[in-house]
């Protein structure tokens, strides 16, 4: 059902890919212009994946299974752009013209964190359906 826990972290999900990364600078170059997800088409892309990916697996709620493994899917996906995101932050110059890390880099793990805690739940809420049904 769409009033259970993991649906609010999903939805949470959902708003940190879809919509936070476009108003939060990804990272500033050395001439001090912010980077946004608008700039990078490959990471924008990839942040609405991930977006649509938590808003499809709000609507799995009558199918747990596919649900879960819509959230595992979603994880890779993330840890896919988090790895970019280390990549791109390794080879960043810190020189005397330093370039700083925004805040929008951490959105991945914010995301990983809390599909994590949307597995948790839908996997105790199939450890609850199949405990009812054993006692049929």
């Amino acid at each position: 059902m769409i009033q259970r826990i993991q649906s609010l972290y999903l939805v949470i999900v959902a708003l940190l890919s879809a919509v936070l990364p476009f108003f939060v600078n990804l990272w500033s170059d050395a001439q001090g212009t912010e980077i946004y997800a608008n700039n990078e088409i490959l990471v924008s892309i990839v942040f609405y994946v991930s977006g649509a990916l938590a808003l499809w697996a709000i609507f799995l709620f009558k199918n747990r299974k596919n649900q879960f493994v819509v959230n595992r899917l979603n994880m890779i996906v993330n840890l896919f752009l988090l790895g970019f995101f280390v990549y791109r932050s390794l080879n960043l110059s810190g020189e005397a013209l330093v370039s700083e890390k925004g805040i929008g880099m951490l959105i991945p793990v914010f995301s990983i964190v809390f599909l994590a805690l949307a597995n948790r739940a839908i996997k105790k809420d199939e450890d609850l359906v199949k405990s009812v049904d054993r006692l049929r």
